[in-house]
């Protein structure tokens, strides 16, 4: 991986994924705070940066074989601690449960410091190109499942 590709992708620890990204005007309502929807868009590079950082670039995998293989979120549960605000450092951290079958789990936090802003359980199906199930490949689920919860 290219050193300026690994900087912007976060990296990969013991723990799973850490992404550090800066909050902006743009992610924030008129008060400062960030806009509940936009954690989303945190949480969401957190992942695709995850999956990079794995060596398991999305549109390769779409194309990898016969059937495609594709991430989409099943199920999100979000527990908001407390509020991010304009140009705060926050720190993505993201970390594989389960990999196995037609889904994998996937816990996520967002935090300020030490502090915990954001704490998410994300229920990822894993689909064909045509939207039908698909069983997850036990190599790429080797990948998810090397980095322990």
């Amino acid at each position: 991986m290219k050193e300026d590709n690994f900087l912007l992708s976060g990296e990969l620890t013991e723990e799973g994924h850490r992404l550090v990204q800066r909050v902006y005007y743009e992610d924030t309502d008129f008060s400062g705070l960030v806009y509940h929807a936009r954690y989303l868009h945190f949480l969401e590079r957190g992942r695709s940066d995850y999956l990079r950082c794995l060596g398991c670039e999305q549109s390769a995998l779409l194309s990898a074989d016969e059937e495609g293989l594709v991430f989409v979120v099943h199920r999100m549960e979000i527990d908001f601690k407390q509020p991010a605000r304009m140009d705060d450092i926050v720190t993505i951290t993201t970390r594989t449960d389960k990999a196995g079958g037609a889904k994998m789990v996937l816990s996520q936090e967002i935090r300020r410091g030490e502090t915990l802003l954001i704490a998410a359980k994300v229920v990822i199906a894993v689909i064909n190109k045509h939207g039908r199930p698909r069983r997850l490949p036990e190599t790429i689920a080797e990948k998810f499942l090397g980095h322990p919860v």
